[in-house]
């Protein structure tokens, strides 16, 4: 049974993990925190890194979220002007706050994941699919009960394009 982390459990972790990540000489976090050198070093090796992937996802979704409210509040004023524009008449001025007020819908929906860009292919309408097709059907003409089965599930297919 493996040992437990003797820093992962020290009661000043935090300022154990700290003092690692600022690439102190582990000889000096060692005798600071009343540990061993190569329990700091384990440590380091088996768990900070894992604690510096996290952090970074932490990181990474934090500034998403900020950069989603930020498109978002764009979008607020986008309309904002829209409406002001609108209500004065405006027509150049409101054509061009619609056209911002497109570029951020995409971009939400790009940042949200509602806006799916990739290519999608529907084999199903390719001639040479359809080709094949018909040739696995004739050639179970003389097994009834494959040729039904078969047909039955090319139909069960379903028809996405």
């Amino acid at each position: 049974m493996p040992r437990t982390c003797s820093i992962c459990s020290h009661e000043d972790r935090a300022g154990i993990d700290s003092a690692l990540l600022t690439k102190n000489p582990l000889r000096g976090i060692a005798r600071r925190f009343a540990v061993s050198e190569d329990a700091l070093f384990r440590h380091k090796k088996d768990h900070i890194s894992t604690l510096l992937l996290k952090a970074q996802e932490v990181e990474e979704i934090a500034q998403a979220d900020t950069l989603l409210d930020q498109v978002k509040a764009i979008q607020t004023r986008t309309l904002s002007i829209l409406d002001r524009a609108d209500g004065a008449g405006d027509l150049k001025t409101a054509l061009s706050a619609i056209r911002e007020t497109r570029a951020n819908l995409e971009l939400l929906a790009k940042l949200t994941g509602d806006l799916d860009e990739r290519t999608q292919i529907n084999i199903m309408q390719n001639p040479q699919v359809v080709q094949l097709q018909s040739v696995i059907v004739e050639a179970l003409a003389p097994y009834p009960e494959a040729e039904e089965a078969v047909l039955a599930a090319l139909e069960a297919v379903p028809d996405d394009g």
